[in-house]
């Protein structure tokens, strides 16, 4: 019987962390992850996603259908970190760490951050793992179709004259939300 419950410890484990490895290293193989940084003055911003290819495959509309909210990257919901309170036409993000997550359309997209962090982009039905009671913040900003094609999605921090600008780029998609600090 020991023997038994032994071998069966074992094999419990193994498949542990083989569920484990999957998650956390093999499937971040395909989307890597990356994290985007900007500091100016005593200013640290810093977002840290994961990276989706296109490999082909209708993007918005399809993959990320319109008009439902995505993690806005892959496996782990994306995190927006700001030391300073930021804001987003006259709404105020105070200083923090958040999940950033985004509802996509045609002509614009709904940015959400949300108090929560840490969770993994979806659940286990397919479902965007976000808690709407959370939310903090909620923007629009207009998306733009253009020539230039990005293979792999990619998020920007750039200052813009007095303002600086979260962008966001994909396939021939880009969305780029401005911002200050208050």
């Amino acid at each position: 019987m020991k023997k038994f419950l032994l071998v069966l410890g074992v094999i419990l484990v193994i498949i542990c962390g083989a569920l484990v490895y999957m998650r956390t290293v093999y499937t971040k193989s395909f989307s890597p992850e990356d994290k985007v940084s900007f500091s100016s003055g005593d200013l640290a911003l810093a977002v840290q996603y994961n990276r989706p290819y296109k490999k082909g495959r209708v993007i918005f509309g399809d993959l990320v259908p319109y008009e439902q909210v995505w993690r806005t990257g892959a496996n782990e919901a994306t995190i927006f970190t700001t030391n300073k309170d930021l804001i987003f036409e006259g709404q105020t993000l105070p200083a923090g760490s958040y999940s950033l997550f985004t509802i996509p359309d045609e002509e614009s997209w709904t940015f959400i951050f949300n108090k929560e962090t840490g969770q993994w982009g979806v659940n286990y039905k397919g479902q965007v793992n976000r808690n709407p009671a959370k939310d903090i913040l909620k923007i629009e900003a207009p998306s733009v179709q253009q020539e230039k094609e990005f293979e792999q999605f990619t998020i920007s921090i750039e200052r813009w004259g007095e303002e600086l600008q979260l962008t966001l780029m994909w396939d021939k998609t880009l969305v780029s939300l401005p911002f200050t600090v208050k």
